[in-house]
């Protein structure tokens, strides 16, 4: 079975020229299955500077990397801690947005917008494991499971969130391109991710401990700059960076819908 569809150029800037980066053995991830492919080879774009595998698994693969679901991503796990945590996402988000639709695209164990609902948003969910979707949608929030691109809601989204998702998307552009057309004017933009400009994950590449290059459902690999440059050209304001505590070495950029 051929795993990954290479890209060939730069999925951001479409630039062909691409030098080899990291190597790793993906095989220790607890989502592997022997048909992925041991083996995961990422480049780096001579022209932007981004990184990125040398290709994206196939509608196939995709099966078998959704047919299993990590404790940490199902809907309730944890839920009086992750309900803090989530907590401290909403609170940054209320200087810009404070009601309306909030859209959390990949909700995994559903805490933010579970969170962001009790904070009095309406809140609406987007997750590709349908186990999630139909958990989610139990509890009495609108969940689907399809890709953001196929999402046509009632009326405009106040806040979309992406925590720890961009980096998930072959074509990251695509995505934010759907995110805009979702939002209202002036619509907030919460994004997660880790951030390969800090200092925490240049201390993990020295000592050979960096989990990041074997995480077998990664495509990308993000900087600050590299991130907000895209959220500039799609349409977005940067207005605030933080720290994210979701994982080790992340960053977190709220930007608004110019």
């Amino acid at each position: 079975m051929q795993a990954r569809i290479p890209f060939g150029r730069c999925p951001l800037c479409e630039c062909p020229d691409l030098a080899d980066s990291a190597k790793a053995d993906c095989s220790g991830h607890p989502l592997y299955h022997p048909s992925l492919g041991r083996l995961v080879q990422w480049k780096r774009c001579t022209a932007c500077g981004h990184v990125f595998t040398e290709g994206y698994f196939t509608d196939e693969a995709l099966k078998l990397v959704f047919s299993r679901t990590q404790e940490n991503q199902q809907v309730g796990f944890d839920l009086e801690k992750q309900r803090y945590l989530s907590a401290r996402i909403v609170e940054k988000i209320l200087p810009y947005a404070d009601s309306g639709a909030w859209l959390d695209v990949g909700f995994g164990n559903g805490s933010l917008l579970l969170t962001a609902q009790e904070y009095g948003f309406t809140p609406l969910g987007l997750d590709l494991r349908a186990d999630n979707v139909k958990a989610m949608s139990a509890l009495g929030i609108e969940a689907h499971c399809r890709d953001i691109a196929d999402l046509s809601p009632a009326s405009a989204c106040a806040v979309i969130s992406m925590a720890d998702v961009l980096e998930h998307a072959p074509y990251p552009k695509q995505t934010l391109r759907a995110a805009h057309r979702l939002l209202a004017g002036g619509g907030v933009l919460f994004v997660s991710m880790p951030n390969v400009e800090s200092m925490l994950w240049k201390a993990m590449d020295q000592q050979r401990a960096n989990p990041y290059w074997a995480e077998i459902e990664h495509y990308h690999n993000f900087s600050r700059s590299r991130l907000c440059a895209l959220l500039r050209e799609m349409g977005f304001e940067p207005v605030r960076y933080g720290i994210s505590e979701r994982y080790r070495a992340c960053m977190e950029v709220i930007a608004r819908k110019a």
